[in-house]
C-alpha cells in the first residue's frame, strides 16, 4: 500500500470514526464488508463522505453517506446495467440502511463486487 493509499485510508477511518452512534458502528461494519469483498478497492474521502475507487487518483465508484439516512451509493463513474424486470431499464444506485444483518452484509458485498465486474 503507497503512502497516499494510507493517508486517505487513514482519512477514510478518521471520518467514520467522528461520527456518532448507532452511525459510526454501521458505518465502519459497511466499510469492513467492502474492504473484505474488494480488498483491491481504494478508500478515500470524495465529497466530503468515505469512497472507494479503484486507484487513487481514478473516480470513486461507491460512496457512504450519513446524512439523514445512512446509504450506500453507487456514482455515476461505475458501468450501471439496467434492473430488468418490472423495473425496466431503471438502474438501481443507492440503498439505505438503518441496522446491518449478515443478510444485508451479503447483499452489500454483491452490489461492491458488481461494480467491479
Amino acid at each position: 500500500m503507497s503512502s497516499k493509499d494510507e493517508k486517505n485510508l487513514a482519512q477514510v477511518v478518521d471520518k467514520i470514526a467522528g461520527m456518532h452512534e448507532p452511525q459510526r458502528g454501521l458505518m465502519q461494519q459497511v466499510h469492513d464488508v467492502i474492504m473484505d469483498a474488494a480488498p483491491g478497492l481504494k478508500p478515500r474521502i470524495w465529497y466530503g463522505m468515505p469512497a472507494y475507487a479503484t486507484s487513487a487518483g481514478s473516480p470513486a465508484l461507491l460512496t457512504l453517506r450519513n446524512d439523514e439516512r445512512l446509504n450506500l451509493a453507487v456514482t455515476e463513474k461505475a458501468r450501471f446495467r439496467p434492473a430488468g424486470g418490472s423495473d425496466g431499464t431503471l438502474m438501481p444506485a443507492a440503498w439505505y440502511f438503518e441496522t446491518i444483518d449478515a443478510e444485508t452484509e451479503k447483499r452489500i458485498a454483491e452490489i461492491v463486487r458488481s461494480v467491479l465486474d
